[in-house]
Formats: C-alpha cells, sequence, structure tokens
C-alpha cells in the first residue's frame, strides 16, 4: 500500500491532502519547509514506510522509517503546526488556516485504520510525499 501526501509549502506552514488509491483519507499539517532543519521544519519530499509506534503521549500512532538527517517523525494529532509539532505530520479533518486544523483525532483514526489493516494483512505500507500537483484538491472523503 503506498499512500500519497500531496502538500504546498507555505512560508507560516505546510498543508496538505493525504490519498490512497486517488480518495482523500484526510487533510494534513505540518510546519513550513526550512531545509529539514530539526524540530523547526518539515521533512524532505520523498518515500517514507510507516510502521506503528506506541507512546504514552500519542497512545498508538504511526512511525515513518528512514527520514534523511531526522528521527521520531511521526504522524500524531495535532491542530496547529507551529504550537504542537517538532518536524511530524498531523493529520486533520480540515485545514482552519495555513499550518491549522481541526480534527485531528478523527483524522487520526480514519488513518490508523486504514494503514493498522493492511499491515495485519502483513501488506507493507508506505507514504510518499510529493509537492501538490497543479490540480486542485480532490473532495471526495474515504468513509
Amino acid at each position: 500500500m503506498v499512500l500519497v501526501l500531496n502538500r504546498t509549502c507555505f512560508p507560516k506552514g505546510t498543508q496538505g491532502a493525504l490519498e490512497w488509491n486517488g480518495t482523500l483519507v484526510c487533510c494534513t499539517i505540518e510546519l513550513p519547509w526550512l531545509q529539514n532543519q530539526r524540530r523547526i521544519s518539515c521533512i524532505p519530499e520523498g518515500e517514507y514506510v510507516l510502521q506503528k509506534r506506541l507512546s504514552p503521549k500519542f497512545k498508538w500512532h504511526l512511525h515513518l522509517q528512514n527520514v534523511p538527517g531526522r528521527d521520531f517523525i511521526l504522524i500524531h494529532p495535532a491542530n496547529d503546526a507551529k504550537k504542537e509539532l517538532v518536524g511530524c505530520i498531523a493529520p486533520v479533518t480540515n485545514h482552519t488556516r495555513i499550518g491549522k486544523g481541526s480534527g485531528s483525532r478523527i483524522a487520526l483514526e480514519k488513518l490508523k485504520a486504514l494503514v493498522y489493516k493492511a499491515l495485519a494483512n502483513n501488506e507493507g505500507v508506505k507514504i510518499k510525499i510529493q509537492s501538490n500537483p497543479s490540480t486542485p484538491l480532490r473532495m471526495t472523503r474515504l468513509k
């Protein structure tokens, strides 16, 4: 399974649309692109393996493997990239402003259901992060 994150970087944050098989799973927010600097920048474009991860703070969430120059890049709930992220990706139900969204926990649950099912079936799961194509974000939502 390959999830595709089409994102657009702005000076105050990064907005994205995470899709699987051409269907929108959720929106995403991240920090702005600041040359992959630890804790203040979103990560570089590329393809990364996703794994399940459990922590006391975020409970069950997702971990991106082998991000160049970075450790512990996670997909976890957050509604404000500047206040709640240190380089990670937050799924959100809707974008509310640049680097901000709403319904993050709901979006994470939807994403985890999809990814964890694939992992339970011994299917590898990757996320491909790329610049947003010139076409507008698709409005179809995965149920």
